[in-house]
C-alpha cells in the first residue's frame, strides 16, 4: 500500500484526483510500497529551491528531491522516495503556454517529478527518450490527452 501526501502552501487547490493518477502510474511500473510527498508552491518559493538546491535563479515548474538518491530509506516498511515541488502559478502559465489544460499540465508534471523520485532522468538523449516516452504512455493510458 503505498502512502502519498499532497499538501498546498499556497490558496489554490486542483479538482480532481491527482491521488489516483499517482497510484495508476506506480501500478503500471509494478511497484507498491512507498511514500512520497506532492507539495504546491507559489513561483517564489520554486525560485528559493531552485536557487538554493540548483543554483539557477530563476522560477521552475517542478522540482523533485528523491531521498532513495541519498539513501534507500524505509519507513514502516515503505520506501521513502521523497518530495516533488509544483508552482501552481507556472503549471497555470504553462497550461496557456501549450494549450492544454491545468489537469493536463499539473498531471504531467506529476507524473514527471514521480519518474525523478524512482531514478529516471533526461540529461542524456537516450534517457530522455524512455523517460518521456513513459510519461506520455502513463498520461495516454490514463486518459489525460494533450
Amino acid at each position: 500500500m503505498n502512502n502519498i501526501n499532497i499538501f498546498y502552501e499556497i490558496k489554490y487547490r486542483i479538482d480532481f484526483d491527482l491521488k489516483d493518477l499517482l497510484e495508476y502510474a506506480l501500478k503500471k511500473l509494478n511497484i507498491d510500497n512507498v511514500e512520497f510527498n506532492v507539495i504546491f508552491i507559489d513561483n517564489n518559493k520554486i525560485k528559493e529551491i531552485n536557487k538554493e538546491y540548483r543554483n539557477i535563479d530563476k522560477e521552475t515548474d517542478v522540482i523533485s528531491f528523491a531521498l532513495e538518491d541519498i539513501d534507500k530509506s524505509m519507513f514502516e516498511g515503505k520506501r521513502l522516495l521523497g518530495d516533488i515541488y509544483i508552482s501552481y502559478e507556472k503549471s497555470k502559465e504553462q497550461a496557456i503556454e501549450y494549450n492544454h489544460s491545468l489537469k493536463r499540465e499539473i498531471s504531467f508534471l506529476s507524473i514527471h517529478g514521480l519518474l525523478h523520485l524512482l531514478g529516471y532522468d533526461h540529461m542524456i538523449k537516450e534517457e530522455e527518450i524512455v523517460m518521456f516516452k513513459l510519461q506520455e504512455d502513463i498520461l495516454n493510458e490514463y486518459g489525460i490527452k494533450r
